[in-house]
């Protein structure tokens, strides 16, 4: 089957694998594709670094898209009028025995923790601890808190309810070094800014691309580099961020953990210094922006 054949998946035409909007291929008609490359669910052949191969049916008569279902939300364009006071209220209730044990047990430094504004929040019902990080949004405007997450000791994780995803980012992130680090999550950050770089995270791996966008445009550093969790979907979620960022920074830089390291907190974790991060760096490609163009007339083949 040639290129040419494939077609991204969109909102009208989901993948009919894994149900989702993005990444994925599909062939055959439209609305009723016979064959599917599926970035995200695993099949006995792989396509290369697009996905995993799927036969849905020999002929277009046996299968049928899935059923979307539409679910009526109300409207969360404004975050609760008091997440800040939360947020504040939660990291006075960190005080310094339980930030130190905090510290201990992420394997990060103490002051890293008071720049991305830990917390505390205890629920009632069963006396557990959660610590808490806030998120930062609205970015064009300055920056304010719109949404905290919440990671209990075993590395459960929720958000409080009435927030939006939006950017761990610390105080002072951007201290004139020339450099931005872009990981992903709280823990990874704090691990980033342990070895003294200046950093912010994303709420997920494809998450919070509008608002780095925003970020960048503000701080305008000369060097931004994305670091992907050692997987799949980390790989695929820096490539994206990497092809918005890119006609915005000089030096732009994807990089990963060593083999067999999961992301940036286990690596920091296992003893890398400032200095290996900064062999991983340079020994990274630096990105251009392509353009390309057709000449008028001009024929395939």
């Amino acid at each position: 089957m040639s290129r040419d054949e494939w077609r991204r998946v969109n909102r009208r035409e989901l993948c009919p694998v894994c149900n989702k909007p993005d990444w994925c291929l599909v062939a055959g008609p439209e609305g009723n594709p016979t064959t599917a490359i599926c970035a995200r669910v695993e099949s006995d052949k792989q396509a290369g670094e697009a996905g995993w191969l799927h036969i849905l049916k020999e002929d277009c008569n046996g299968w049928q898209p899935p059923r979307r279902r539409v679910l009526k939300v109300r409207s969360a364009a404004e975050p609760r009028a008091d997440i800040s006071d939360l947020a504040m209220r939660y990291r006075d209730n960190l005080d310094e025995v339980r930030r130190m044990a905090l510290s201990f047990d992420l394997g990060v430094e103490y002051d890293a923790l008071n720049r991305m504004g830990a917390g505390l929040w205890v629920d009632e019902r069963d006396d557990s601890e959660w610590f808490s990080f806030p998120m930062t949004g609205d970015i064009r405007n300055g920056g304010r808190i719109v949404g905290i997450r919440l990671r209990r000791g075993d590395g459960t994780k929720i958000s409080v309810r009435g927030g939006k995803e939006g950017l761990f980012l610390p105080a002072e992130v951007y201290c004139g070094t020339d450099r931005l680090l872009v990981l992903e999550g709280p823990t990874d950050t704090a691990a980033t800014l342990s070895l003294g770089f200046d950093a912010v995270g994303r709420p997920s791996c494809s998450g919070g691309v509008a608002l780095l966008v925003d970020l960048v445009k503000s701080l305008k550093p000369g060097q931004v580099v994305i670091v992907a969790d050692g997987d799949g979907p980390g790989r695929r979620g820096a490539e994206g961020l990497a092809s918005r960022l890119v006609p915005l920074v000089r030096d732009l830089r994807v990089i990963e953990p060593p083999e067999g390291v999961k992301d940036m907190r286990a690596w920091v974790q296992a003893g890398a210094s400032s200095a290996d991060v900064i062999q991983v760096i340079d020994a990274a490609p630096s990105r251009r922006m392509t353009v390309c163009s057709r000449r008028k007339g001009a024929r395939n083949g």
